[in-house]
């Protein structure tokens, strides 16, 4: 009886600069009555491209390649292709060799000359192994977590700052599991922000998503040292853009993963953007008191409006909203016709500091004022989403209770 993977067969990629290596499998494959879809690379430089574009279930790379260490090629195909399973094909005397695959993340190896029992057989164990590891979460566990988003009418308004250290806040007051993902495609700052050197992003999962599961993404996700879970943007930006079913699968999953996903979108406000916002509990928009930015803030709450999302879904926040000069929080509220659910303090010169830095202010100056309060609204964001948020005491109101003293006698504090 002919053994396959499914209806089409395996997709095998082989990186081989052997001339008869794709034959010598080929016959192999056949032998067992395999379905399967073959492509051959025979120089290194041209593997990664060649498997983001077929999306293979495996790849076997030959350890007789064109002059170069087949070690460096493992590393890169697993971290650009987490959900592929990659084999090292080698010669009997070459174990030292099939250590060091493993160790960079190759799943195994296999002896040449293939014997085609053995071949197959293996990639049967490993395929429904990993088809038993997508299934088991996906039957089990609830996608519970909550969305909230980040968006703002125009750069330099503190978006990034609050998202990141919200995200961090919430970690922080409710000890439960946060991933901040970087949706600004445009202008990502994550990475910088957070000082983290990483070349996994988004881009790993778009190749993937049809069959993407916890595993996959845990691959791709970059670990902060606050305890949260980045979800980076490419540095140049995406090649092209996500569509709106890619953005449903990803955000599904990560709320199976994670009791918050915090949102840092940029602009334009495109059909990825509105993915995001259609999946949001919470829509935080910063706005600045200044008048320029109030007149674009109001043209982006009429999109909202307009896209039908509700006004209570929609928080309002003050952004730097002591600066010296800036428009009264009534004006504010007349202008845009929505009461502001909270209010940041003015201190340019330690927000700026802190990217420079590369640490959050959570994390850099905690007793600030400014730290305070955005723990505060992260305190507020906790309390409107738990079921019980009565038991964590009253809720601090943006301009009563100890931040309305503090903004009406306190200056900003200086680094």
């Amino acid at each position: 009886m002919a053994r396959s993977a499914s209806e089409q067969g395996w997709r095998i990629l082989l990186v081989s600069a052997r001339e008869r290596a794709p034959e010598e499998l080929e016959d192999a494959l056949t032998s067992q009555g395999v379905r399967y879809q073959l492509s051959w690379v025979s120089q290194s430089a041209l593997a990664l491209d060649r498997a983001q574009d077929m999306i293979p279930d495996f790849i076997l790379v030959d350890d007789k390649l064109d002059g170069t260490n087949a070690i460096p090629l493992i590393k890169l195909l697993v971290a650009r292709l987490p959900g592929a399973i990659v084999l090292l094909l080698i010669e009997p005397e070459a174990i030292t060799s099939a250590s060091q695959a493993v160790l960079a993340g190759a799943r195994g190896f296999l002896i040449k000359p293939l014997d085609a029992n053995e071949l197959v057989t293996t990639l049967e164990q490993l395929d429904g192994q990993r088809q038993e590891r997508a299934a088991e979460p996906e039957a089990v566990r609830p996608a519970n977590g909550h969305v909230i988003v980040f968006c703002a009418s125009k750069g330099g308004t503190g978006r990034t700052t609050l998202a990141i250290n919200t995200a961090i806040g919430l970690r922080q007051i409710s000890q439960k599991p946060v991933v901040l993902v970087d949706a600004d495609y445009a202008a990502p700052a994550l990475d910088v922000a957070l000082n983290l050197s990483s070349e996994r992003n988004i881009f790993d999962l778009l190749p993937r998503l049809a069959h993407i599961d916890e595993e996959l993404v845990s691959g791709v996700l970059v670990p902060h040292t606050s305890g949260i879970q980045v979800l980076l943007a490419p540095p140049g930006g995406l090649s092209e853009p996500i569509s709106l079913p890619q953005i449903q699968q990803i955000l599904v999953l990560l709320k199976r993963m994670f009791t918050w996903v915090i949102i840092d979108l940029g602009l334009p406000l495109d059909e990825a953007a509105f993915a995001f916002l259609d999946g949001a509990e919470r829509i935080v928009v910063s706005v600045l008191p200044e008048m320029v930015a109030l007149r674009n803030a109001r043209l982006m709450l009429d999109v909202l409006r307009e896209q039908g999302y509700a006004e209570d879904k929609i928080w309002l926040v003050g952004n730097r909203a002591t600066m010296k000069g800036g428009v009264s929080t009534a004006d504010i509220e007349g202008r845009l016709r929505m009461k502001l659910q909270y209010l940041i303090p003015d201190d340019p010169a330690l927000a700026t500091h802190s990217v420079n830095l590369g640490v959050p202010v959570l994390m850099s100056y905690p007793r600030s004022p400014l730290a305070r309060a955005i723990r505060g609204f992260a305190q507020r964001l906790d309390q409107s989403l738990r079921p019980q948020a009565e038991l964590l005491g009253p809720v601090t109101s943006p301009r009563g209770g100890f931040m309305g003293r503090w903004l009406r006698h306190t200056s900003a504090t200086s680094v």
